[in-house]
């Protein structure tokens, strides 16, 4: 019995090219099979989906949001010259920062945004005409302003549809004060506020020991007659407190009704405000006797510029005393309650 040496042994098994010191060729082997196989599941391109909001979107719902603007020009002229002339409308500036505010809380609802109904938006549109033509029919600047601020809601709409409204319902609900409250309406709410004004103002300056006497509007103390006028009757911290209200409402989870308590509060939070500023300021008024003095009138001012800041401090605390009573006021209880 013959045994073979290892160098002749027969091979058996298949023949296997060893690989040369720098590696498969990139014209054979593994490689060029997996590149004709990329090549072969290329990425097809992407159908546009129904529904689903696209970058062209933007330029689109910007360009028919100018042509809405264009056909209201003459209202929006007013509108801004009523908001930088007189002090009483000065809070519309506020309200386009305060609409993309809104906007910005809701911002991960854009996940979820569809875009559909753009319907909503073209009724929109025709009821502003609508409403423009009867203002103009009827000679009412409110139905001028609120038809051109429609006929610009409803330009977005007919882009981005019925989500624009359902899904940022708060933001759009905002663009209400860009239309200027009528002079008639604001001259019956002015004097109901300086005659309340003047009498809580003199009940605490009465019980503090300081002899006042209140006739209408106007206060005496120490023999000068002071007069709770326009500056002093707290019409300019309503719209102002009432926007702040809205924006402290809709930027938290509250519970409907609480949002619904806390607006119709809001005129109520501005008389309170405004008898804070006005005791005081009425007090210096009867220390300084000489008619010259200007410290009286620059504590008013001051103290008009404190009052928003007062205003969302006191929401805050009645926020905090629902609490503590066990009242539900958000919509869910978050982990640090």
């Amino acid at each position: 019995m013959s045994v073979l040496a290892p160098e002749s042994r027969p091979q058996t098994g298949p023949t296997v090219n060893a690989p040369s010191r720098g590696g498969p060729s990139p014209s054979s082997g593994p490689n060029r099979q997996s590149s004709s196989r990329r090549k072969a599941f290329r990425r097809a391109p992407r159908p546009v989906l129904e529904g689903r909001l696209y970058w062209w979107h933007i330029p689109l719902t910007l360009l028919l949001l100018a042509l809405g603007v264009w056909i209201g020009r003459e209202q929006w002229v007013e509108i801004y010259e009523y908001a930088t002339r007189d002090q009483e409308y000065s809070h519309i500036l506020l309200t386009l920062p305060v609409a993309g505010l809104l906007i910005w809380v809701r911002r991960l609802r854009l996940r979820h945004f569809r875009v559909s109904g753009a319907w909503t938006g073209v009724a929109i549109v025709l009821a502003g005409l609508v409403a423009r033509e009867r203002g103009f029919e009827f000679n009412r600047q409110i139905l001028q302003h609120a038809g051109t601020v429609m006929i610009a809601i409803g330009c977005v709409m007919s882009v981005l549809g019925q989500s624009a409204l359902t899904r940022f319902f708060p933001a759009v609900l905002a663009l209400a004060f860009l239309v200027p409250v009528p002079g008639e309406l604001r001259q019956q709410i002015a004097v109901q506020l300086q005659q309340a004004t003047a009498t809580i103002t003199q009940a605490i300056l009465g019980a503090a020991g300081v002899e006042t006497r209140v006739v209408g509007n106007t206060l005496s103390i120490n023999g000068k007659d002071l007069i709770v006028a326009e500056a002093c009757n707290g019409m300019r911290l309503v719209f102002p407190l009432v926007m702040i209200t809205f924006v402290f409402a809709f930027s938290i989870p509250l519970r409907n009704s609480v949002r619904l308590v806390l607006l119709l509060a809001s005129p109520l939070v501005a008389l309170v405000c405004n008898v804070i500023r006005t005791v005081p300021t009425v007090w210096i008024h009867g220390q300084f006797t000489d008619p010259a003095a200007k410290f009286p009138e620059q504590f008013h001012d001051a103290a008009g510029w404190a009052m928003l800041p007062l205003a969302f401090v006191v929401l805050m605390a009645l926020i905090r005393v629902l609490r503590w009573a066990q009242v539900p006021v958000q919509r869910y209880t978050l982990a640090n309650q």
